[in-house]
This record gives C-alpha cells, sequence and structure tokens, in this order.
C-alpha cells in the first residue's frame, strides 16, 4: 500500500507516542527519581522514588515501600498522581489516534470522523506530555533547591538527581513530538481521493417516429444524449 504524506506523519506520531508512553511508564516505576551518596560509607547509596526508598550496599538493594502517601513530600505526591494521569492520557491518545490513522481501514469510518479521533489523540498526547514533563521537573526543582539550602549544614549529605528524572524528560519529548505529529497530519487536506467530473443533467432520450412497414408503427431512439 503507498503511503501518502498524512499516513507517514502518523505513524511518526504514532510511533514517538508509544515510545514517549513507554518511557514515562518505566519512569514511574524506577526508585531512581533521588540518589544520595554518604560520604562516611562509600559504599551505600541511597535511591528514593515515587514508590519507595531503597538502599544499594555492596551490590544488594534492600527496599522499602512508603507507609503513607501524605507522609510523602509534596512534589511527589503530585507526581504520583500526574504521572498516573499521564499513563492513562497517553494510552487513549494511542488507541484513538490508531482508529483514525490510515493504518485502520474500516469502511464505515468517514474521513472526517478519522481526522477528528486523530486531532484529539493527538492532543491528549501533547497533555501526556505536560503532566509527564511537569512532576519531573518539579521534582528537579526541589531537589536544588535542597541541594543549596544554606540552611542545612555543610556534612549533611545532599539528595541528587536521579536516572529516572531524565528518562522522565525524554519521555515528555517524545510524546510531545508524537502529539504534534499526530495534530499536523490531522490539519492536512484530504489526499489521494481522484475528484469525480460534474456533468450537466441529461435530457430524456428523444424518440423519433420511424418508418411504417407493414402497417406497424414504432418508435426509435437516437444515439447520444442532450445536454442542456
Amino acid at each position: 500500500m503507498a503511503w501518502s504524506f498524512r499516513g507517514k506523519a502518523q505513524l511518526g506520531g504514532l510511533l514517538l507516542s508509544l515510545l514517549g508512553w513507554v518511557c514515562s511508564c518505566v519512569t514511574t516505576i524506577l526508585p531512581q527519581w533521588k540518589t544520595l551518596n554518604l560520604e562516611l560509607n562509600e559504599m551505600e547509596t541511597w535511591i528514593m522514588g515515587l514508590w519507595e526508598v531503597c538502599v544499594n550496599q555492596e551490590d544488594v538493594a534492600v527496599c522499602k515501600a512508603f507507609e503513607s502517601f501524605l507522609s510523602l513530600p509534596q512534589e511527589l505526591q503530585v507526581s504520583r498522581i500526574l504521572m498516573v494521569a499521564s499513563h492513562g492520557l497517553g494510552l487513549l491518545g494511542l488507541l484513538l489516534s490508531g482508529f483514525g490513522s490510515e493504518c485502520f481501514q474500516f469502511h464505515r469510518i468517514r474521513w472526517v470522523f478519522k481526522r477528528r479521533l486523530c486531532l484529539l489523540g493527538g492532543t491528549l498526547e501533547a497533555s501526556a506530555s505536560a503532566t509527564t514533563l511537569f512532576p519531573v521537573s518539579w521534582v528537579a526543582y526541589a531537589t536544588i533547591q535542597d541541594f543549596w539550602d544554606n540552611s542545612i549544614p555543610e556534612i549533611v549529605p545532599r539528595w541528587e538527581f536521579g536516572d529516572a528524572l531524565y528518562l522522565g524528560w525524554a519521555a515528555g519529548i517524545f510524546l510531545a513530538l508524537g502529539g504534534l505529529f499526530l495534530i499536523f497530519s490531522a490539519c492536512l487536506g484530504k489526499e489521494d481521493v481522484p475528484s469525480l467530473p460534474m456533468a450537466g443533467p441529461t435530457a430524456p432520450p428523444f424518440y423519433a417516429p420511424a418508418d411504417e412497414s407493414n402497417d406497424s408503427f414504432y418508435l426509435t431512439t437516437r444515439p447520444g444524449n442532450l445536454f442542456i
């Protein structure tokens, strides 16, 4: 099947959105949102995520889940909610965009309706990007504020960026690009549809009397139609 420019843009948007959605899910699960290295014991590393805190000691990790949601810092509470909302928006956007793309062929779905599905799916992917980038950036900002807080003694270890933050930023960028591609493809005009020639109304066939033979009379039609 020959792909049109709109179809290629839709396929690129779907692939980018799928990649961003997978990276967003992995970011939510990973505990490496924050890392802390102890100067007194270099073999011990603390990592903190949205769901648990872990201690790595000589390649052995011991994790403990947070007992209460309300005991978490405010940025982690909001991050939990927004990251879960991002997964729902991203998945719904993928489904709607898939049904509205050229890959999904169904004769009962009109092109205008498919265009609206693709536009709505792209908007949802852009919303999923925002709900991914905001919590990741907020946690990064709070980490920077605590790191440079002069009220904390210098001997106290400071939390630093974890690998999950970088993965979250990448997920947000992929989702944003995928949403933009889908919205762009929906704004393109309808392609590869041959236009039917418009002909004027035709007059009814003209009947002319035929020659009489054997005392019978009948009508014959003239070839061709008369255009008005």
